[in-house]
């Protein structure tokens, strides 16, 4: 009768542990099918708008060879026409590919990395802070202070993009190269047609095309020298952008139950469940605000891959005329004596405002959606 007993209290033990099992099994699902097709439909839409935002950040180039002007647009707008004028629609979706086979998969283990390091970072701030230990077992999620909320989400959002970076980073290079070398190959030819003589620095036929050239002229370095630079760059982006975003879903949670902001019932409301206006206020408030403050970083990266792969491809190149960088700071230096240090800032927050939009819109619904169906 005890062994029979023992071993009924051992099954109905385990029991919650294997429903723990699959439920975290199950979120982990949902979270892949939802990052995937967020990340695909977000490119898809405002891929011409990086395209954009690359060419207006990327350091001017001759307007002929005889000529010391710069070739330049006049803003986000000018430059989205010209460029589907001069160029076609081909040209707005440079480096398209690379975003799509290489990015896809970065976007899944962005968002499911970034809610695996919140969820994991909250549960240990929660266990390590025993005044908080009450109110967590009472609610599905840890109650913190919003000094801990911050901590939190801006650590969990730089480690996501830290561990992101590693397919982020190759695929960046080949997709800023392919959208400005579609702006050099259009200034080789004077206005009669003719070729000028400014060399054309380089030329890909696509994206695995140029994937290959960078590694033979440049080698794995050449793929993986700017992880620096990017995560510099997109590190604060990401991490200042989830604070804005928890925290503007947290705002919209007690509006919309009416709790006041000590109330921990308003954690019961899941993301998901919020309306999409709601979502998408939340989304592009946090996405414009941090794409802005973080745009003199993206602004660096760009001119510093950008000019690695100038050299690398032609190094006879006559660099006289052309601002030679030393690093990220000395870029950011040469960018504020010149006013150019927020140049594209419009075109970025553009870019990134609808993109977040859209990805963390979509995310949300349609891991509620999987969650539903599956």
């Amino acid at each position: 009768m005890v062994m029979e007993h023992d071993e009924s209290s051992t099954s109905s033990s385990s029991l919650p542990q294997q429903k723990q099992s699959a439920s975290s099994s199950s979120s982990l699902l949902h979270d892949v099918l939802g990052s995937a097709t967020a990340g695909i439909i977000s490119r898809l839409v405002t891929h011409p708008l990086d395209t954009v935002k690359a060419r207006l950040q990327a350091p001017p180039l001759p307007s002929s060879a005889s000529s010391g002007s710069y070739a330049s647009y006049r803003g986000p707008i000018d430059a989205l026409v010209s460029t589907y004028r001069n160029e076609g629609i081909r040209s707005l979706y440079g480096g398209f590919g690379a975003v799509i086979v290489g990015g896809t998969p970065g976007t899944v283990l962005y968002l499911t990395g970034y809610a695996f390091f919140r969820d994991t970072f909250s549960s240990l701030v929660s266990d390590w802070d025993g005044s908080n230990n009450s109110s967590s077992s009472s609610s599905s999620k840890p109650t913190l202070t919003q000094f801990q909320e911050f901590s939190v989400h801006f650590s969990s959002g730089m480690l996501a993009e830290a561990v992101t970076c590693i397919i982020y980073v190759p695929v960046d290079v080949v997709k800023e190269r392919m959208q400005v070398q579609r702006r050099e190959r259009s200034l080789t030819s004077n206005t009669n047609g003719r070729p000028n003589n400014k060399p054309q620095l380089y030329q890909y036929k696509g994206s695995w095309d140029a994937l290959q050239q960078i590694i033979r002229t440049e080698g794995m370095k050449g793929i993986y020298r700017g992880y620096g630079a990017t995560l510099a760059s997109f590190g604060p982006f990401s991490a200042l952008y989830f604070v804005f975003y928890e925290r503007c879903k947290t705002i919209s949670k007690q509006i919309l139950q009416g709790k006041s902001a000590n109330n921990s019932n308003v954690e019961r409301l899941e993301d998901g469940d919020l309306p999409l206006h709601y979502l998408v206020a939340c989304s592009a408030g946090a996405g414009a605000v941090s794409s802005w403050l973080t745009s003199p970083l993206d602004m660096a990266k760009l001119r510093l891959q950008v000019q690695r792969g100038q050299v690398a491809a032609n190094t006879s190149y006559n660099t006289s005329n052309t601002q030679q960088y030393r690093g990220m700071f000395d870029c950011l230096h040469a960018a504020y004596r010149k006013g150019e240090l927020f140049r594209g800032a419009g075109a970025r927050v553009l870019h990134f405002a609808p993109a977040t939009t859209v990805t963390m819109t979509a995310y949300e619904k349609c891991r509620s959606l999987f969650a539903d169906a599956l």
